[in-house]
């Protein structure tokens, strides 16, 4: 389970204390992603871990529950407003990268100081990076401000996700490491201003978007899946996920994954992926399955049917070789399979081989070794 560090706490308590927290929102967002079981915690908690609570993720403080919904650092319509200690943390490690690096001095600023609120800062770095010859950075500007400003879902949930990167994954420096540098950061964000728009019924530009995605960080994402809080895209590279997929909270992906059909069917044809969930480098999953709570599918792995929840799987075709024993493997990353991984893997090889050279001779044939 992952927690912070005492010292950290108290630096997030000083930072909160200075803030008030706003009222909840008056709507719940319109479209949820499933949540495959999760509940909400009832247990009493400290003062200081509710403000945390408010802000953060519940997993930054060590309690696995479901966030709710309601709470989120609000921005106005217009602007944005006091009460967000992750863009006091990003505009805090700007200034002092910019007195280490003052080569980089105009770009953080042009990238971060200058800005008001995390919103409009993420909106100028996805612009930049995406642009084109034919799609302007003003323009994409334009769009991903237009959207994320008024979609308090996404308000919340890119800070959900990039405190999932800084938590999870140990080469992020910093917050405004995660947002300045790092693609799975940047592919996530766009895919929720692009699915926001497929839902609007602009599906053109949502898919525009997904086209320049895969473009320039190699990542395709179909603008109409449904992606959770609190995700980490770690590498990126080569992830694929379809258009009926759907990933709940808390999951961590590695890079080269496949959440894939499995032919020229139509409807509802891709994994359904459970919260806290761990799915290994290159894994391929395919069809309307389902990956259950908590489960850890190890690097390589071809699933092709359900995955029960807190359990491990591993080979082609996956198949259980055991249980976990975090609630949500997401957190801690741990990804080495165990030794029974690795005596599954030596007793199947050797099994294979073994009926490779002797079933011919049972046949009256010819072994391929003896040929």
């Amino acid at each position: 389970m992952a927690c912070v560090s005492e010292e950290r706490l108290f630096y997030f308590a000083q930072m909160i204390s200075t803030h008030t927290v706003l009222k909840e929102e008056e709507k719940k967002n319109e479209e949820k992603v499933e949540n495959f079981g999760g509940s909400k915690s009832n247990s009493k908690k400290q003062p200081v871990e509710l403000r945390l609570e408010k802000v953060f993720p519940v997993y930054a403080v060590g309690v696995v529950s479901e966030p709710d919904p309601n709470l989120v650092v609000s921005v106005s319509m217009s602007g944005c407003k006091p009460g967000d200690p992750i863009w006091d943390a990003v505009r805090e490690e700007a200034k002092l990268e910019a007195e280490k690096e003052p080569i980089l001095s105009s770009f953080l600023y042009a990238s971060i100081l200058s800005h008001h609120c995390l919103e409009q800062a993420l909106a100028f770095v996805l612009a930049n990076r995406l642009q084109n010859p034919t799609l302007l950075a003003t323009q994409l500007l334009d769009i991903f401000s237009g959207v994320i400003k008024h979609d308090r879902g996404i308000q919340r949930s890119i800070r959900h996700d990039i405190q999932a990167f800084k938590g999870r994954d140990p080469s992020c420096l910093s917050y405004s490491s995660a947002l300045l540098y790092l693609k799975g950061y940047h592919c996530l964000q766009t895919h929720r201003v692009a699915h926001a728009l497929w839902n609007q019924g602009r599906k053109i530009l949502a898919l525009a978007l997904q086209s320049r995605v895969s473009e320039v960080f190699g990542v395709d994402i179909h603008p109409a899946a449904k992606i959770g809080e609190g995700i980490l895209l770690d590498h990126a590279t080569g992830i694929v996920i379809g258009e009926t997929a759907v990933i709940g909270n808390r999951v961590s992906l590695m890079q080269g994954v496949t959440l894939g059909g499995t032919g020229k069917e139509i409807g509802d044809r891709h994994p359904k992926v459970g919260q806290g969930a761990l799915i290994g480098a290159s894994a391929t999953i395919l069809g309307n399955i389902r990956i259950g709570e908590g489960a850890m599918v190890a690097a390589g792995s071809l699933v092709l049917k359900d995955v029960p929840p807190h359990s491990m799987v591993a080979g082609i075709p996956a198949k259980v070789i055991g249980y976990v024993d975090e609630l949500d493997p997401s957190l801690t990353m741990k990804h080495d399979a165990s030794r029974e991984f690795f005596e599954y893997v030596a007793a199947s090889s050797t099994e294979g081989r073994s009926s490779e050279m002797i079933s011919p001779r049972e046949n009256g044939g010819t072994s391929e070794m003896h040929k």
